[in-house]
Order: structure tokens, then sequence, then C-alpha cells
């Protein structure tokens, strides 16, 4: 493994961590370029975890030049072809981020009390830190399909896509909490050498200064 690999693995190890589900009223995925979140979350319903599914999102910074629709529809197809019936689910079509994947569903089911979130591995974490702001009063696990780094990662974005994307990941982290976008999160020293290492290296196409949201 090269350096590079070496370093972003502590990144993922970081923000992929303590993954979990239990029984809960609602699963809301967040959409994204991997279907895979789709097929764990189709998954997850069949097993009984949840009765239904948030599928939520528009399109952001990867899949706006990967499709025409938005990420929602996407899900929501591909759930169809997995045997999900159309009233096991809701769209949600307007997110363009966590924070609004949770605030756009919470105006949709302000009933809820319990739910499981379904994300990439490497957005674990920024889920776990947006939801005490966006929806304060829900119990909430948050919950990936299990592929690894760099092994598992998606043709769609290729390993350097995913090392840029968890440096963009690691920059909000720092800086979020203080425009009160996520709670503060302790940053280990192994991950900020590491955070630094591929900065300087280059994988900054997704931070804040190159490219918002």
């Amino acid at each position: 493994m090269t350096e590079t690999l070496r370093q972003a693995q502590v990144l993922w190890d970081y923000l992929s961590a303590r993954r979990s589900h239990a029984q809960c009223e609602l699963l809301i995925v967040c959409g994204s370029y991997d279907l895979r979140v789709c097929d764990y979350a189709c998954e997850l319903l069949n097993q009984g975890v949840a009765g239904h599914i948030v599928f939520s999102g528009n399109t952001g910074n990867w899949t706006r030049h990967l499709w025409t629709r938005p990420e929602a529809e996407i899900f929501a197809e591909r759930a169809v072809a997995l045997g999900v019936s159309p009233d096991q689910f809701t769209l949600e079509a307007r997110a363009t981020n966590f924070a609004e994947n949770i605030a756009f569903t919470r105006q949709l089911f302000a009933h809820v009390r319990s739910a499981t979130f379904l994300t990439k591995p490497n957005s674990i974490r920024r889920v776990k830190l947006t939801l005490p702001i966006r929806w304060p009063e829900l119990t909430a696990w948050v919950d990936a399909p299990d592929y690894g780094f760099p092994d598992g990662i998606a043709n769609a974005v290729g390993v350097f896509g995913v090392i840029a994307e968890m440096v963009g990941d690691i920059q909000r982290i720092k800086l979020y909490p203080q425009a009160g976008f996520q709670v503060a999160a302790d940053l280990p020293e192994a991950v900020e050498q590491a955070w630094q290492y591929l900065v300087a290296q280059g994988f900054d196409h997704h931070t804040i200064s190159v490219q918002r949201g």
C-alpha cells in the first residue's frame, strides 16, 4: 500500500467508525453516488428493521455530473427493481447535503421518534455530528453497507475521488461547529496529520475554499 493510501485509510477508519442500526420507525437514506446504500436499506426493510424508507437527495458534488435526475428518484427506481413496493417508501428530492437530508425528512415525518440513517461508510461520522443540530429529539442510528477502503470503493468516483471527498469531510468537521452546522468532535492527532499530508498531496478538490456545500 502506498503512503497516500495508508494516510487515506486513517481518514476512512475515523469517518466510518461505529456504524449501527436498530429496530425503529423509519429508514432514512441519504442519497449519493453509491447505490449499495439503497441496496442495504432494502435489506434492512426486508428484515423488518423498519416498515418504511425515505429516499432523500437531489444532486450533490458528484451526482450532478452522473445523473440527470435526483438521487432520490434513482434510488427509488433501484428499490422497485429489488422488489420494494412504492407504498413502502417516500421521496424527498430537495436535499443537497446531510443537514438538508435530515431537516427535510424531519418536515415530512415530524411525528417520528426513532430512525436509522443509511449512508456511505465514510459519511457515518458527519451524519452523526449533524443529527443533534437538525433533529435533536430523534433517537437515531447511522449505518452503511459493509465495504472497505480501498478495495470496495465505487467505480463512479474512484479511490482518488473518495480521498478528496474525505479530505473535504475532515475540513468540515473542523470548521462546521463554529458555524453551528455540526456538534464538535475530537480529531485525533493521527487524523489531523493524515489530513494535512493529503492536502499537501493535492487532494483538496472538495474543501470549502475550492467548492462550497
